[in-house]
């Protein structure tokens, strides 16, 4: 029982029930903005949203395929522009990446390394 308990109380494991239940929200906010961009390409091009699921040439439906890939190709767009660039743009913003050159840490140990290298080096001990 006591292994259970551990298993139902580790870190990760609440960590990944939150994560699974924000981007199921999440996934139904992107979902709804791009039902609304495809409302409003359906506006602009004065019909009703695009739909290909009756397109099949040579009696090969190949419309459903691509409604679906222009769903995907649009939710791609949404996902990057409004949630990926603006996400990188903070974070490096707030966190920015380190200057690039040798660490402080490792500075140290190479600082370490030449100095029990020197030790070494030095007279023959009898």
């Amino acid at each position: 029982m006591s292994g259970f308990k551990n298993f139902i109380l580790r870190g990760n494991l609440v960590d990944l029930a939150v994560a699974v239940i924000i981007g199921t929200a999440f996934a139904a906010v992107v979902t709804a903005f791009t039902q609304m961009l495809l409302s409003a390409i359906a506006k602009v091009l004065g019909g009703s949203q695009p739909n290909f699921d009756d397109y099949a040439p040579g009696k090969v439906e190949v419309g459903p395929f691509l409604t679906a890939l222009v769903a995907f190709l649009i939710l791609a767009a949404v996902v990057y522009f409004f949630v990926v660039t603006p996400y990188v743009a903070a974070k490096e913003r707030f966190f920015p990446s380190p200057e690039p050159g040798t660490p402080e840490d490792v500075k140290l140990l190479q600082e370490i390394r030449d100095l029990l290298a020197s030790q070494a080096e030095g007279p023959p001990r009898t």
